[in-house]
């Protein structure tokens, strides 16, 4: 491994063998990170109470209303529209954060180690964007049909927690990281708050989809 020293920054290049080995150690890394994420979020889901025990009057009516709305009952009591939307949910995850894990695998120096990170930003993000507006969009449809059981639930306060987490990681790129991007657009590895930063959207994105799954069998 050699290190190139710039006024600004540390650029780390690396050689095929030391490649392969960071590779290797980072596959292992990402493996124990994954398995610690589900045990964490598996003991969120038995040890904290299924449900909030303390609603919050005026968010609650809003729920209540909500739930009451042509839109709300429409989607809980229809056959199809429930699952069709839910469909499109899943796919919008696919479009977004599954889009997006690529991006922030480029940063932490695992893939696409010979496209400058620009160019995996330019080609990634609208598909990604497309994708996170799907997510919402339906995501709201979603909470329309069940706004009163997800309001009362505590999985699902720990989710909103964890996609703030996550646009907050998501700020701090774009608005500290980013505007740097071309003093290591090309190198291999990332600086270290570049990696830094893709670690903990992984980290959040993961948690929040597993995080709403066991929301989903808490209701």
């Amino acid at each position: 491994m050699s290190v190139e020293i710039h006024p600004t920054e540390t650029h780390i290049v690396l050689n095929p063998p030391a490649r392969r080995l960071h590779v290797v150690t980072a596959v292992v890394a990402g493996g124990i990170v994954s398995a610690l994420i589900f045990v964490a979020v598996w003991l969120l889901a038995a040890v904290i109470p299924d449900k909030t025990g303390s609603p919050f009057a005026p968010i609650r009516e809003f729920c209540v209303w909500l739930a009451s709305t042509r839109i709300g009952l429409g989607l809980l009591e229809s056959l199809y529209a429930f699952p069709i939307v839910e469909g499109f949910h899943l796919i919008g995850i696919a479009l977004s954060i599954g889009v997006l894990c690529w991006f922030d695998l480029r940063l932490l120096g695992l893939v696409l180690t010979d496209v400058p990170v620009s160019r995996v930003w330019k080609q990634m993000m609208p598909v990604a964007g497309v994708g996170f507006a799907l997510v919402f969009g339906t995501g709201f449809l979603l909470f329309a049909a069940e706004a009163v059981t997800a309001y009362d639930s505590m999985h699902f306060w720990i989710k909103i927690g964890l996609i703030l987490l996550a646009g907050a990681n998501a700020a701090y790129f774009e608005l500290k990281v980013h505007p740097t991007i071309a003093t290591w657009d090309s190198d291999v590895v990332p600086p270290r708050r570049a990696r830094i930063a893709g670690l903990l959207s992984l980290v959040f994105w993961t948690a929040v989809i597993i995080t709403g799954r066991t929301m989903a069998y808490s209701f």
